[in-house]
């Protein structure tokens, strides 16, 4: 890919609709926008959406009354609506996988109860205390501690002696070895 600089000439000619001009605009950052958000975002439509969504704000920005004012810059600004635009789609992906958390918890609990129902949550009760009880002490402090006790991180830390970042990797390690027993126990 070879790089250029852009001028007033083009941006004039982007300002009026050239369709030459536009082309060369959505296939020159339209390549770059692709190779940055390739390592960013997953699949190919999230790519697409940010992507279009790019081109749309410059353009708008490009044809706005005031304008630019230094085409010298341009590459600089669609590098920057593109940023703006993939903050927007990660808050609003992290807003839609959070929003199951808002929900009340009345939704998400059956208010009938039903006798196969109490026998299948005891038999999953005592399959997970039985795994829990078979981890390492360790472990059954860390998943004790952070996520049955719902203890205060920063205290568990004082308690420990540990960082916030080396607890947060001693409990994901926990969860695997509790992970890996449980999938063994359904196995069996």
């Amino acid at each position: 890919m070879q790089f250029i600089a852009f001028d007033a000439p083009y941006l004039e000619r982007l300002q009026r609709g050239d369709a030459g001009t536009e082309r060369h605009f959505a296939a020159y950052f339209g390549e770059l926008i692709q190779l940055k958000l390739r390592r960013r975002l997953n699949g190919k439509e999230a790519i697409e959406d940010v992507r279009q969504e790019t081109f749309v704000r410059v353009l708008a920005l490009v044809r706005a009354k005031d304008g630019i004012r230094q085409p010298e810059r341009l590459g600089a600004l669609v590098n920057s609506v593109c940023n703006l635009v993939l903050l927007e789609h990660y808050r609003s992906h992290r807003r839609m996988e959070s929003s199951i958390d808002e929900l009340p918890q009345r939704d998400f609990i059956d208010q009938e109860v039903s006798t196969s129902g109490l026998f299948e949550a005891d038999e999953t009760e005592r399959a997970v205390r039985k795994i829990l009880g078979d981890l390492p002490e360790r472990d059954r402090r860390f998943l004790q501690s952070v996520l049955l006790d719902e203890r205060d991180k920063d205290e568990v830390c004082a308690e420990l002696g540990l960082t916030r970042d080396y607890l947060r990797v001693l409990v994901h390690r926990a969860k695997q070895s509790f992970k890996s027993s449980y999938m063994k126990s359904l196995g069996e």
